[in-house]
């Protein structure tokens, strides 16, 4: 099968724990704020949906919440177990059903996984109301509107030239405010907090780690060896005016969309 035919899985159950520990460790220290937000009381319930490594699901069970995290990736799954962490295999679309969870929750959390989550972002959404009992919390952080934008056109504009259909491979969705507020609405949920705001990140590496690690439907469309670092050697130099510093460090442009909503009705007595 040629590069260009070739099936690729946009689903990201792919990870490799140990590349993002290296490359991506960033993406949930920066999110650590999150989780004061999310202010996770004693014996709660709470499911860290796209937990990946469980870094923030440790700290939230920390606070003494007991914690179920769920990520589609077995390798995260198990990174996160080791910590630990009380996790499963599961797809966030199939949420509301899922046999990979039992029963509710007081709160759901989940940072920099729902812009994964593109097939039906209004299945995840729906699949988290029903998750919560009355009066429980969602609170999210993940990709908004402008996301990484130079680097996934680069991304997309070097996949085309090589052959591929970039809207096949692009697996992210990264709404406006309005867009995923409408969404949380539609659901059934009260909106108490929602907006955007720039986090230009400094990477730990080089453009080609980030590449590697984190655009991995795009970059394994093309067959290991000498055809994928071709394509990441491309993509790197279309974007190394923009986002590669006087001292050669890489920055990234960053927009996260922040939420906090919740399930209306009173939250049951303990």
């Amino acid at each position: 099968m040629s590069d260009a035919t070739a099936s690729v899985d946009t689903s990201r159950g792919d990870w490799n724990a140990r590349d993002y520990a290296r490359d991506a460790r960033f993406v949930a220290d920066l999110a650590a704020s999150l989780v004061d937000v999310l202010d996770p009381k004693a014996g709660e319930r709470i499911l860290d949906l796209g937990c990946g490594d469980g870094v923030l699901s440790q700290a939230i069970t920390e606070r003494g919440a007991e914690v179920l995290g769920m990520d589609a990736s077995a390798d995260m799954v198990a990174a996160a177990r080791e910590r630990g962490v009380n996790a499963v295999v599961g797809d966030g679309h199939d949420l509301g059903s899922s046999a990979a969870i039992a029963g509710t929750f007081d709160a759901i959390f989940s940072n920099a996984a729902l812009h994964w989550m593109k097939r039906d972002p209004q299945a995840v959404v729906d699949g988290a109301y029903q998750r919560l009992v009355p009066g429980a919390r969602f609170v999210g952080e993940f990709g908004g509107a402008g996301n990484v934008a130079p680097v996934q056109s680069a991304l997309r504009a070097e996949a085309e030239v090589r052959g591929h259909d970039p809207d096949a491979l692009d697996p992210w969705y990264f709404p406006t405010n309005d867009e995923y507020r409408q969404r949380l609405v539609r659901a059934g949920f009260v909106v108490d907090q929602l907006s955007s705001f720039e986090r230009p990140t400094p990477l730990p590496g080089d453009m080609s780690a980030w590449l590697s690690t984190l655009a991995g439907p795009f970059v394994n469309a093309f067959t290991d060896g000498a055809p994928r670092r071709d394509y990441i050697a491309a993509v790197r130099a279309r974007l190394v005016d923009d986002l590669q510093d006087e001292q050669g460090r890489w920055v990234v442009p960053y927009v996260r969309l922040r939420f906090v909503a919740h399930r209306p009705g009173d939250t049951p007595s303990a």
